[in-house]
């Protein structure tokens, strides 16, 4: 079944250097842009990340230093790339715990203020743990029925996420092939919905903003910030996600306003 579309959606995989989203850096970036009318662009770009890949990390994806030395950095390709994603939306694997915030920080290191607060994100694993918990090549094994070739090439391991969401789409009569359905099926967990992109704030049955680490784990933020002004100090000087301390700002200022207008 084909996606239905009321504008463009990216699919998108990241080859990093690690999984630390704050500390590691992307080598490789392979997207599929996927318009209303069926049409496709695909990119890939190698990115010198200006810091050694591990070995460990290019046992996974083959990518080493001296492959990626004459690469772009990615703060060169940072604004070309910004205007790609704009007034899409967006689709990976594992792309809402890993790809789109490891993405949302080499933006902001590259001094790019993306606006992600009208994406709508579907991330195919999220589909396939609710339906059939594998990885992604079981998963293009079991929908698709073939072997994916050069898994964890970027390219490969996007375009196997692409056809995998679309056999989902023909297998699962309870899936609408709409992108408003299909992200929040894949963004609102069977547990609490993320507020940032790590899940360091998730919303209650109240639409609250609960803190979902640490000393104040199961709190609601805005009565912690109120009580303890340090703490969203810490979080502001803290190795915290952009996208986290956007998410404990916004409360912040909430309090500010609120307290303003009394």
């Amino acid at each position: 079944m084909e996606l239905n579309l009321e504008r463009p959606i990216i699919f998108f995989d990241l080859e990093t250097t690690g999984t630390n989203i704050l500390e590691d850096r992307i080598v490789e970036i392979s997207l599929i842009k996927v318009n209303p009318d069926g049409s496709e662009i695909e990119r890939t770009r190698r990115i010198n990340p200006e810091i050694p890949i591990p070995a460990e990390a290019t046992a996974v994806h083959g990518i080493t230093d001296a492959d990626v030395a004459g690469e772009p950095k990615f703060r060169q390709i940072a604004g070309s790339l910004a205007e790609i994603f704009k007034g899409c939306d967006i689709a990976g694997y594992n792309s809402n715990r890993f790809d789109v915030p490891m993405l949302d920080q080499e933006f902001s290191r590259a001094d790019i203020e993306f606006d992600f607060s009208d994406v709508r994100f579907v991330d195919v694993q999220t589909i396939f743990h609710k339906k059939e918990p594998r990885t992604l090549v079981a998963a293009y094994k079991y929908y698709c029925g073939k072997d994916l070739e050069a898994a964890h090439s970027a390219n490969a391991d996007t375009r196997a996420t692409y056809e995998v969401l679309k056999a989902q789409l023909d297998t699962y009569d309870d899936l609408d092939n709409s992108i408003a359905f299909l992200s929040e099926f894949t963004t609102k967990s069977n547990k609490n919905e993320p507020v940032d992109f790590m899940g360091r704030l998730v919303y209650d049955d109240q639409r609250r903003e609960i803190i979902n680490f640490g000393k104040y784990k199961g709190k609601v933020a805005e009565e912690i910030l109120r009580k303890d002004p340090s703490y969203y100090t810490w979080i502001m000087n803290g190795d915290f996600a952009r996208n986290t301390k956007a998410a404990f700002t916004k409360i912040y200022e909430r309090i500010k306003q609120q307290a303003k207008n009394a």
